[in-house]
C-alpha cells in the first residue's frame, strides 16, 4: 500500500500538534486472480501478457503461477524442474519463508511453480488458517507493486480458493464454447461463496471471451450469450481470437508483444484490459 500524505502535518519543537487535520490518499495494490475451472481457456497467455501491458503503463508487476503444470513459468522462458525454490516453499512453509521471485523477466517479476505445487494440495488440508495462506505470503509485497496477477488451475480446489482469497478482483477468460459457458454456474457459485464467507471486498473485473472464430457460427452465439446473461455481473470484454501468434510466444518464452508475429490486434486486446484495470 502507497500513502501520499496532501496536506503537511505541522509539528512542534517538541513534538506538540499544532494541526491536525490532515488529509490521507490511499492507493491499493490491485491483486487479480485468472480464473476459471476449465482448462485451455487462455488464462497463463492472458496473466502474462496483461502484466506485460501493465508494466508498457508504467506499473510495477508480480505475475505469481500458482498452477502446478507452471505454464506461466514456461511461458516466461524458465524451466521449472530445475527450480530449487518455487512458490510451493512459501505456501506450505511453517517458518514464514519469503516467496522466491525471479526479477524483471520481459520486464515483469515472477513468483514461479513446478509439479511440487500438487502436493500443496494435500499438506494445506489441515494448515492453519489455510484459505488466508496466499494472502499472508504476498502481504509484504504489496509495498513494492501496484498490481499482482495469478495464474490460477484450472479447478476449483485449494489453490484457486487461496488465490481468490488473497485477491481483491478477478477476471474470467471464458472460451467461446457452449460448454464453457455452462460452467459459469459452478465459476460463479464458488466465487459468490468466497465472497460470502472469506472475502467481502472480492470483486469480479470483467469476463473475456477467448478462442474466438469470428467465422464459426457456434462461436458467435456463445459470444453473443455470454454477452446476454453475463454483462450485468462485470464489463464483456472484446473476444480474444485464436491465432498462431500466441501459440509461437508460449515457445519463445516471451510476451507477444516482444515475438517476432506480433499480431497488432491481439495486443490492442491485451492493452484494454490493461487500461480498463487501471481504473478498477
Amino acid at each position: 500500500m502507497f500513502i501520499y500524505l496532501l496536506a503537511l502535518l505541522i509539528i512542534g519543537r517538541n513534538g506538540v500538534y499544532f494541526d491536525q487535520c490532515y488529509v490521507w490518499a490511499v492507493k491499493l495494490t490491485k491483486v487479480i486472480s485468472l480464473f476459471n475451472q476449465a482448462g485451455g481457456v487462455a488464462k497463463t497467455t492472458t496473466t502474462q501478457n496483461l502484466g506485460y501491458h501493465l508494466s508498457l503503463r508504467r506499473h510495477r508487476v508480480l505475475v505469481i503461477d500458482i498452477d502446478p503444470q507452471a505454464s506461466l513459468t514456461t511461458f516466461m522462458g524458465l524451466e521449472p524442474a530445475d527450480l530449487d525454490k518455487t512458490i510451493y516453499d512459501a505456501l506450505v512453509s511453517e517458518s514464514d519463508e519469503p516467496l522466491p521471485i525471479h526479477r524483471d523477466l520481459h520486464s515483469l517479476d515472477l513468483a514461479p511453480a513446478n509439479i511440487l505445487l500438487a502436493n500443496a494440495e494435500q499438506e494445506l488440508i489441515f494448515a492453519e488458517l489455510r484459505e488466508f495462506r496466499l494472502k499472508e505470503v504476498i502481504a509484504p509485497l504489496l509495498d513494492s507493486y501496484d498490481f499482482i496477477v495469478i495464474d490460477c488451475p484450472p479447478s476449483l480446489g485449494i489453490l484457486s480458493q487461496i488465490s481468490l482469497v488473497a485477491s481483491t478482483h478477478v477476471l474470467v477468460p471464458i472460451q467461446c464454447q457452449f460448454k464453457a459457458l455452462k460452467g459459469t454456474d459452478s465459476l460463479l457459485k464458488t466465487l459468490a461463496r468466497v465472497q460470502r464467507k472469506l472475502n467481502r471486498s472480492l470483486k469480479i473485473a470483467g469476463f473475456f471471451p477467448t478462442m474466438y472464430s469470428a467465422s464459426n457460427s457456434l462461436d458467435q452465439r456463445t459470444l453473443e450469450s455470454i454477452r446476454e446473461q453475463l454483462s450485468s455481473l462485470a464489463v464483456i470484454f472484446p473476444p480474444l481470437p485464436r491465432a498462431t501468434a500466441l501459440a509461437e510466444a508460449s515457445e519463445y518464452g516471451k510476451p507477444l508483444a516482444l515475438c517476432p508475429n506480433k499480431n497488432p490486434a491481439l495486443l490492442r486486446i491485451f492493452d484494454e484490459i490493461a487500461e480498463a484495470m487501471e481504473v478498477l
